[in-house]
């Protein structure tokens, strides 16, 4: 979408993730000219589905990358041609685009060829066949449009002329020897010519200067089966134009055609442009259809996609292709990490318990009553990220702004808590790939790799007969994308406490974090509830002092 900012939370996204990307969405359109647009990096888990779901929002639309497509170019369209449309009306339609080629289609609008300015200069330079016409199937209805003629009488069953085209400029008995039966023949006002041709039967006999026939030659016509049309135009101006009449499919390249998806990336554009000498490249939509063509000067462009972060500042947890966009806020909760912009921006991160708070106090800020819908959101994000206030990371402020949304939603933020908490930490049906990256994070520090993952339950011992199968995905994991240690936390926030599961090289890494034992690859963390405040810093220090 063109002329758009976009409003993203991280990768495998969580409540607060999705909730606060469509809550910061909707103000932003309150209070700016350029549209904002909330999208997601992931699917959306159980939870979030849940309080989607409750209060009827729909899921933000799937943003796959920042990084230019074709779609986000302004490329040229214009009305198709088709392959039996003359070389005059191509003509025309380039002339008016003021463009050197154009895609060329079937009924379907399906690319079929590529007609060039040079195709059409090759009309005139070239010594053409006189049987052209013939050769190229050209209709009447293209020889009337190229010539600007009009029927004078016309043998409808005759469809192509099938002889040479000839100019009959000569006496009566000379065109015996050059004319013959089916010729197509150019001829002004001589009434003797005009006769003597009629009577050799050519197919299509053209009258120049807009002259028409007297009744007997008319009758001489008919009984002859002889079409005739009329011109203004002189013989010689004639004969240069009727080439024109030839259908486009004649004359346009059919071989070795590239074309382009309105998906496609830009820099891989660019890249099959360098190994092709084509002037421009037809663009086509998912179903094949053409929809405009593209030329190297339309990748000549400094524009660049614009994005909103929200709960998140870390280059890996964030949309692939940021690196290609433009940064304008960053709206975030968690620790400063590796984000970098080239301008400077709006940046505002807090030390509370959700960023779905953040957006809240923005709100109230702006002196904007959020809708109920969107209030709802805002709630089930905070009781999300601060587990119903029991988080450390939580705050008296996410608890007050949590609780008045909840009165502005009209919901009981107790009740709605315990029915989000038992949607969303349902592990039944979902293998250990969907347990494992429904919220998973990446960490860089220092020299090392970890990933930490962490699910919500209210039954972990219903999870453990999954946890030899969840241990060998956790050490594939690391084994092909070179994580040093991944983490799992099955979080119970009814009891308080997670059990840890821990995979990779550096089970170490773990045992220092949480000062345990690992036992059979997994120990229990009373009171340990929350990754950002009581995982990644104590983990964080741990590989420090490694």
């Amino acid at each position: 979408m063109k002329n758009v900012v976009y409003v993203t939370g991280h990768k495998n996204p969580d409540s607060d993730s999705i909730c606060s990307a469509i809550a910061y969405a909707e103000l932003k359109n309150k209070t700016s000219n350029i549209p904002a647009m909330p999208v997601r990096l992931g699917n959306v888990n159980r939870e979030t589905q849940f309080i989607l779901d409750y209060f009827k929002v729909k899921a933000p639309e799937f943003l796959e990358t920042l990084k230019l497509k074709v779609s986000d170019l302004e490329i040229d369209t214009f009305e198709q041609v088709t392959k039996d449309m003359s070389l005059r009306q191509a003509w025309e339609i380039l002339k008016k685009n003021q463009i050197k080629s154009i895609p060329v289609t079937d009924k379907k609008q399906q690319l079929i060829g590529m007609l060039s300015s040079a195709n059409l200069t090759s009309s005139y330079m070239d010594n053409w066949d006189n049987c052209i016409l013939a050769k190229s199937n050209t209709s009447l209805a293209n020889i009337l449009s190229a010539l600007s003629a009009t029927v004078v009488y016309e043998n409808k069953d005759v469809t192509v002329f099938p002889g040479k085209i000839v100019v009959g400029a000569m006496t009566p008995e000379s065109m015996d020897n050059r004319i013959a039966e089916g010729d197509i023949a150019i001829i002004g006002d001589r009434l003797d010519a005009q006769e003597k041709l009629l009577n050799l039967k050519v197919s299509l006999m053209i009258l120049t200067g807009s002259h028409y026939l007297p009744d007997n030659l008319m009758e001489l016509a008919k009984k002859n089966n002889v079409t005739v049309i009329s011109t203004p135009h002189d013989s010689f101006t004639t004969s240069r134009l009727i080439v024109q009449s030839v259908p486009v499919e004649y004359v346009m390249q059919t071989e070795n055609l590239v074309s382009f998806n309105l998906d496609d990336l830009v820099e891989d554009v660019k890249a099959t442009m360098s190994e092709s000498r084509f002037r421009s490249y037809a663009v086509l939509d998912d179903e094949g259809k053409v929809v405009g063509s593209i030329s190297r000067y339309h990748l000549i462009s400094n524009k660049k996609k614009k994005v909103i972060q929200m709960d998140h500042n870390e280059r890996s947890q964030s949309v692939d292709g940021l690196e290609d966009a433009e940064i304008l806020e960053i709206v975030d909760h968690h620790r400063v990490a590796d984000i970098q912009t080239a301008n400077p921006i709006f940046y505002r991160c807090e030390p509370i318990g959700s960023t779905s708070t953040i957006v809240a106090k923005m709100y109230n800020e702006y002196g904007i009553t959020p809708s109920k819908e969107i209030a709802g959101l805002l709630c089930g994000a905070i009781i999300s990220d601060t587990l119903l206030f029991k988080s450390p990371t939580c705050t008296p402020i996410d608890e007050a702004i949590c609780l008045k949304m909840a009165e502005i939603a009209g919901i009981d933020a107790e009740k709605f808590a315990q029915e989000m908490f038992k949607a969303g930490t349902s592990l039944q049906g979902k293998s250990v790939d969907e347990i494992f990256n429904s919220d998973f994070k990446p960490f860089n520090i220092g020299d090392v790799k970890v990933g930490v993952a962490q699910v919500n339950t209210m039954d972990i011992e219903g999870f453990m007969p999954l946890k030899e199968e969840m241990l060998n995905y956790m050490n594939s994991k690391c084994s092909s994308e070179g994580y040093d240690a991944c983490m799992l936390l099955l979080t119970d926030i009814i009891k308080e406490g997670s059990q840890v599961l821990v995979a990779g090289t550096k089970p170490e890494i773990a045992e220092l974090t949480f000062n345990v034992t690992l036992e059979d690859s997994t120990a229990y963390l009373p009171g340990v509830l929350s990754r950002k405040k009581q995982v990644v810093p104590p983990m964080t220090a741990a590989i420090l002092n490694m």
